[in-house]
């Protein structure tokens, strides 16, 4: 019992920390609140057991070095992307750590039944009480002959144009609060609260924040609107950050969660000890991407094979350009980076992830960045 109260504890101690579970601390130098997204990578030549433990090692790291909160992202039939059950890699990862936050960055709404998300996340919540996320997209995550096999359904669009329904289903699922009368209204996510009103039930008095996630202006209005907390993914659209950060605060009506907007946005960032070194890292990402959009998708390649690829006109520019969007270099270059970046789009919060071929590297970035900012060590 007493390590169920240790653990109860520290949860609390996390949302005392953080408020409302939402809004974060700077710590150090940081001009926002600092994260991690992390997309489970696999490099060619390893494992997909030796990219979840660089998982727990990121979470731990960014745990110990102050970091706010760690998400992964689901996605589908991509070789190099270990992160296709986020809920299952976040229970695994509440069993490694104590206090950071842990989410879905995101989960793919259209994918699953709302139902099945709520009683995942309620499952979380009750292994790790007060520190779970729930953020959400409307992306299938993947091709469309993946999207149609995981919902086994060809009418895709229909996913996506029924968000606004199936995330107003998921909440009142995650509430308990389907009206009487309503065809769900005796159906109960469990864990839930549901369990608090049964004979002798008792239940925790928190249930994961939601996110919205997007990467255009469609979840931007939308999360604004609800008075939700909004994450961005810069990392791959960076074009309509600043538009879509401007709309949903323009759109955006307080609420019981949020008296204020609240925006995170997802960064590629990678730092090193020296600026070749950094460059040699991310343009592994960089091959990656160029291979997932023309159709070959596979492992994260290594940092020699991406040197010695020759890229073609085409696919030369795609990598100036995707480079141009990822903060690299040296720690301090890397810092300065993310400081003109959280100035110029007025973020409440900096997602970092690191796309790289190997975990060395990987951890390497998100210890050059804590120290750059004076991140506490732990």
């Amino acid at each position: 019992m007493s390590g169920e109260r240790d653990q109860t504890r520290g949860s609390e101690e996390a949302i005392s920390e953080s408020g409302d579970g939402i809004r974060g601390a700077a710590l150090g130098s940081a001009p926002v609140p600092l994260s991690v997204l992390d997309l489970v990578t696999v490099g060619a030549g390893h494992t997909a057991s030796g990219a979840v433990r660089t998982a727990v090692d990121i979470a731990r790291t960014a745990e110990r070095r102050g970091f706010h909160r760690y998400w992964v992202a689901e996605h589908h039939s991509m070789p190099g992307v270990a992160s296709s059950s986020p809920a299952v890699l976040l229970a695994h990862l509440a069993a490694h750590t104590e206090r950071i936050r842990l989410g879905s960055g995101g989960v793919m709404l259209p994918n699953h039944a709302p139902l099945v998300i709520a009683e995942q996340f309620g499952t979380l919540e009750a292994m790790a009480p007060g520190r779970v996320d729930l953020g959400l997209g409307r992306a299938p995550g993947t091709d469309g002959a993946t999207a149609a096999a995981l919902r086994r359904t060809e009418r895709l669009n229909e996913g996506a144009d029924d968000f606004p329904q199936q995330l107003a289903e998921l909440t009142r699922f995650l509430d308990d609060s389907f009206p009487d009368g309503h065809p769900y209204a005796k159906i109960h996510a469990v864990p839930g609260p549901v369990q608090a009103t049964s004979p002798g039930g008792v239940q925790s008095a928190h249930r994961p924040p939601l996110w919205l996630l997007g990467s255009s202006g469609f979840s931007a209005r939308l999360a604004g609107s609800l008075g939700l907390p909004f994450a961005f993914a810069h990392h791959f659209s960076a074009a309509n950050t600043v538009p879509a950060l401007d709309l949903y605060r323009a759109s955006f009506r307080p609420s019981e969660v949020l008296s204020e907007p609240y925006a995170l946005i997802g960064v590629a960032a990678l730092a090193a000890e020296e600026e070749h070194e950094a460059r040699r890292q991310v343009l592994t990402g960089a091959l990656s991407m160029v291979r997932l959009r023309t159709g070959r998708p596979g492992l994260v390649p290594s940092p020699e094979e991406a040197e010695a690829y020759r890229f073609n006109e085409l696919e030369r520019g795609f990598v100036d350009s995707w480079l141009g969007n990822v903060v690299h270099g040296t720690p301090d270059a890397v810092r300065q980076g993310l400081d003109e970046l959280a100035k110029r789009t007025g973020a409440d919060e900096l997602m970092i992830t690191a796309n790289a071929h190997g975990s060395a590297a990987r951890l390497r970035s998100y210890e050059l960045i804590a120290d750059a900012y004076g991140l506490p060590r732990g």
